[in-house]
């Protein structure tokens, strides 16, 4: 018996969901040409502009973590403890 977690009504058996059923239009729904439409707001489209990067950032990031990469392997890394012990309390603060 295979079971599923029913989000907020808890562990059940999945013969037991109930099935979705497909509503049926009419011709004139149809021809009326109704259609679905999304619309994101302005500020999403911003956002995801944000997230776009140039090929100039793309390459100053690579050459910080080649350089990074290389000081690991030659046991030359430092990391600055306090920003670590900093971004760790964040976590155990939050948690």
């Amino acid at each position: 018996m295979t079971e599923k977690i029913n989000f907020g009504k808890g562990v059940g058996p999945v013969d037991a969901l109930n099935k979705t059923r497909r509503v049926k239009t009419s011709q004139n729904d149809e021809s009326k040409g109704a259609s679905d439409r999304v619309d994101f707001s302005s500020v999403l489209q911003e956002a995801t502009k944000t997230k776009e990067t140039t090929p100039v950032q793309d390459q100053a990031r690579a050459e910080k973590i080649q350089a990074l990469k290389a000081q690991v392997e030659s046991g030359t890394y430092q990391p600055d403890l306090e920003k670590v012990a900093e971004s760790l309390l964040k976590f155990i603060v939050e948690g």
